[in-house]
């Protein structure tokens, strides 16, 4: 966690009150908060559709009967950092993002590049060469998790030696 999200996290706890934050995770962009809400209640034995229907149901009224307060807090986070904010809930293994932004990002492609895009479209693996791109940067993200958290960590440590250099 860098020092900008340290500070975002701390200040969203003090928001947040008894909600519990399960993941807060933040960009030039946007600030995403993930609340852990627990599993629903369920009695006796029960089916795993059973057991997600279930979740389902508790994320969708969590969203309801959270509004008003998320949008509160929301908008003196975006006034105080400068982002969006966008929410989410966990339920036990179960992950529901209600609103998160998808932010353009221009990037000049060689035709080697660009034919891989296409191929992916023409393939019917993505609808478009924006897709296609979004596509792979997931992929890489989803094989390459363990290096880029170790680069993320090595980022941290970064951050905490510029703060504690010589003022400019």
């Amino acid at each position: 966690m860098t020092g900008d999200t340290k500070t975002i996290a701390d200040w969203f706890g003090a928001q947040t009150g008894d909600w519990t934050i399960d993941d807060i995770t933040a960009d030039a962009d946007e600030i995403l908060v993930v609340l852990e809400i627990g599993e629903p209640e369920l009695a006796g034995e029960v089916s795993e559709d059973e057991r997600a229907a279930a979740r389902k149901a508790r994320m969708s009224a969590f969203r309801e009967e959270t509004r008003g307060r998320r949008m509160e807090i929301a908008a003196a986070a975006e006034s105080r950092f400068n982002r969006k904010v966008s929410w989410g809930v966990r339920s036990g293994d179960t992950r529901m993002l209600y609103t998160h932004m998808a932010v353009p990002a221009m990037t000049r492609l060689r035709v080697g590049e660009r034919k891989v895009l296409d191929t992916l479209v023409e393939a019917g693996v993505a609808r478009s060469r924006s897709h296609a791109l979004a596509w792979c940067v997931r992929l890489v993200g989803k094989n390459l998790d363990p290096w880029l958290s170790e680069l993320r960590s090595a980022l941290v440590q970064v951050d905490e030696v510029r703060q504690r250099g010589p003022e400019t």
